[in-house]
């Protein structure tokens, strides 16, 4: 990730010069202003996705999937133009990738504490240490589709970790 540049823009700046587009890009990417945190912005990002995590599993399988993936359309408009508008690759205020990632995480897995908890901090785990082959993709891929794949990786290794895990307690 790279650190802010005194050159460039913070989001509010962004912000306030925005049009109508580039201020919905902004809100959503920093996840209506959670990435504004000034520790753990992606930590908190992913905890303030908990909500929409419970609604998407009260929806069912086929309308969870569909929303996951308009979702997912979504975070890597909204991280590309973010990027642009903010002058900085995968910069810390857009954390709307970790939500993507985090509703991967939880895909078809029922909500109790326990799954959420645990989908939390291995979600986080793998986001945070980026195993192979995540770290080289983040290198690799640019733009809204670099910034959102990493956690998407994240939340696909969380969610096998996860089965894995209520497989051998249930």
């Amino acid at each position: 990730m790279s650190e802010p540049q005194f050159d460039t823009l913070t989001l509010r700046e962004s912000f306030r010069k925005a049009d109508l587009f580039e201020k919905l890009a902004l809100g959503l990417s920093s996840w209506f202003g959670a990435g504004l945190m000034p520790v753990a912005p992606g930590t908190f990002g992913t905890l303030t996705a908990l909500p929409l995590v419970i609604v998407m599993n009260g929806i069912g399988g086929f309308y969870e999937t569909l929303f996951l993936i308009f979702f997912i359309l979504i975070a890597i408009w909204s991280s590309g133009l973010s990027e642009k508008l903010l002058g900085r690759n995968d910069p810390q205020e857009v954390v709307i990738d970790e939500v993507a990632g985090f509703l991967l995480t939880m895909l078809f897995l029922p909500s109790s504490w326990l799954t959420l908890s645990l989908g939390f901090v291995l979600f986080r785990f793998f986001d945070i240490l980026k195993p192979f082959p995540i770290r080289r993709l983040e290198r690799k891929v640019k733009g809204g589709i670099g910034v959102v794949l990493d956690d998407l990786l994240a939340g696909i290794y969380a969610n096998f970790c996860l089965r894995l895990i209520i497989l051998w307690i249930y």
